[in-house]
């Protein structure tokens, strides 16, 4: 978002996403790379009232796709790739007359839900994860698309006694963005976006306990946990770079609704 943090080595104004891994399968990542000249990541602008409540949604789910892909956040450089759950690569059920996920799912990064904290609103802790988007409206993004989005409304679930919060978001550049906002409720709803960055910040700088997460990272320079250009790139080589596109299978079971 537009808030202040950890002071940055770079701006991240360009980026590439990189596959390592077989798609649909556990061994597949999708890296970001800083790149001279490649596909644009939106620019940071400084903090003002204009761009206060702009944030930078990471695009984990397309809309109309099954695997449940998400941030790895106890790896290095957190790569998007699929979950595992009792061994097994999780897929979205289709509910008739749809597929998957129904919007673009993802994430907002420099976030993250303290699971040493109990939030006000459910009286759960965090669930060890950065807060999640939805993004509404029918663009269809893919997976590792980073885009300037602002927010109508928040959503609270509690899944499995942990609190898991749901941002409701419009890029900023659709066409319907002005019929979906009103400053005054994403004002109402910005103290739960500020500090769950502001625990990712302090566990950005070792001053709490961040668990198994990996926050190991180019961009940040006062991080203890920041590295080298070079030894990015040695832990993304690390991850077998083969692509096999003929192996995209995912469960395609239907369920239908009753009257």
């Amino acid at each position: 978002g537009a808030s202040s943090g950890p002071r940055p080595c770079c701006a991240m104004a360009l980026y590439r996403t990189e596959e390592h891994g077989q798609p649909h399968s556990p061994g597949y990542h999708l890296f970001f790379k800083n790149v001279a000249e490649e596909n644009g990541i939106p620019t940071k602008r400084a903090r003002n009232d204009e761009y206060e409540n702009l944030f930078n949604m990471v695009v984990e789910v397309p809309p109309w796709t099954n695997a449940k892909m998400e941030t790895a956040t106890e790896e290095s450089l957190n790569p998007i790739k699929q979950d595992v759950k009792d061994g097994k690569l999780p897929y979205v059920a289709n509910i008739f007359p749809h597929k998957g996920y129904i919007w673009n799912d993802g994430a907002l990064p420099q976030t993250w839900e303290d699971p040493h904290r109990t939030d006000k609103s459910t009286d759960c802790c965090g669930d060890n994860n950065p807060i999640d988007i939805c993004k509404i409206r029918s663009k269809v993004l893919s997976h590792g698309d980073v885009v300037h989005v602002k927010n109508p409304g928040i959503l609270a679930l509690i899944d499995q006694d942990e609190t898991d919060w749901k941002l409701i978001a419009i890029n900023v550049n659709d066409p319907e963005a002005s019929k979906f906002h009103d400053i005054d409720d994403v004002k109402k709803y910005k103290p739960v976006i500020k500090s769950t960055y502001e625990y990712c910040k302090a566990w950005l700088t070792e001053k709490c306990d961040g668990g198994a997460i990996n926050w190991t990272n180019v961009q940040v320079c006062d991080s203890p946990f920041h590295c080298s250009q070079e030894e990015a790139r040695s832990l993304v080589e690390s991850v077998p770079f083969s692509l096999n596109k003929g192996s995209n299978e995912e469960d395609q079971v239907w369920h239908f609704l009753g009257k």
